[in-house]
């Protein structure tokens, strides 16, 4: 992989582990804070996708619509699977094993299926830094309630619908030719309208249309600050994977990638207190040469 791909992976990786740090202080409801920085993204990346447009960089076709329209079928269904799983099962099980599996199973179906052929130096780059993920998160079943298996399998599951919407993505971006920007705009629209009737149905009943509204706009401004942060770096790291996606096989920008989760753990022990910093310093450079590997 070209050593300008990687560091547009690893700056997207930054991007992803700044903005999951800044969820982490969002103090209201859930289904508000995804839907307003979701929201909010569109609207930001519009203008964006309008000048592609007007410059006929990307025009407006059926073609782009139903890429993104599918797109955005496969993220809500990855964010409603990842949530379920959190509300049955451990946190600390499910997130892990979802962000290994997801490019362990992208890795394998992009050679078997779709007949990417990385050498076999960045391919051992790759599962190194799955392994280097492993190692960050440490042993996900280990002190974790009464039925780790259960996390296990919703993390697995959540994990196929990060390689699903990995490879549609890339489908989209390599092989039909769309740019990043115009899709993944059209992406975070028809995902907004896909959140529109869980909004609805999260405002107060009964309250009148007026007190409603009143308690939909405070519950979005006790959280302004992190959903404008969310807003800005989620889509700045997503259309930075798709910009690499365009010149680099998914089997490798698919691991690459998720470097986020050991910047995001340095990150967490730096700002949240959370312990194993050795445990966290050894997977990072487990990550890192495994990244040397897939650059080499």
């Amino acid at each position: 992989m070209p050593l300008g791909t990687v560091a547009i992976v690893l700056v997207a990786a930054i991007a992803h582990a700044a903005w999951n740090l800044a969820s982490t202080y969002k103090r209201g409801s859930t289904l508000l804070f995804v839907g307003a920085y979701t929201s909010v993204s569109a609207l930001l990346c519009l203008p964006l996708a309008v000048v592609a447009t007007a410059t006929g960089a990307q025009p407006l076709t059926g073609q782009l619509a139903g890429a993104s329209v599918v797109s955005a079928v496969l993220h809500a269904a990855y964010s409603l699977t990842l949530q379920t799983g959190y509300d049955r099962a451990e946190l600390g099980v499910v997130y892990p094993v979802a962000r290994g599996t997801g490019p362990l199973l992208t890795m394998v179906v992009a050679v078997l299926v779709l007949a990417e052929r990385p050498s076999w130096l960045a391919l051992a780059g790759a599962l190194a830094v799955v392994a280097g993920i492993v190692v960050v998160t440490g042993n996900p079943t280990r002190n974790r309630g009464p039925h780790p298996l259960r996390g296990v399998l919703w993390g697995a599951a959540t994990g196929a619908t990060i390689a699903a919407y990995t490879l549609w993505d890339a489908y989209a971006i390599g092989r039909l030719g769309l740019a990043p920007i115009s899709y993944y705009t059209g992406t975070l629209l028809a995902q907004s309208l896909i959140l529109a009737p869980g909004l609805v149905r999260a405002l107060p009943r009964g309250r009148g249309l007026s007190r409603a509204r009143g308690e939909l706009v405070a519950a979005v401004r006790l959280d302004r600050v992190p959903i404008l942060v969310v807003a800005v770096l989620s889509p700045l790291a997503y259309v930075l994977v798709l910009t690499a996606l365009q010149t680099a096989p998914v089997a490798l920008v698919a691991p690459l990638r998720e470097a986020s989760i050991v910047i995001g753990s340095l990150l967490a022990w730096r700002f949240l207190g959370e312990g194993d910093l050795a445990r966290r310093v050894v997977g990072a450079v487990v990550v890192l040469v495994g990244i040397v590997a897939i650059g080499v």
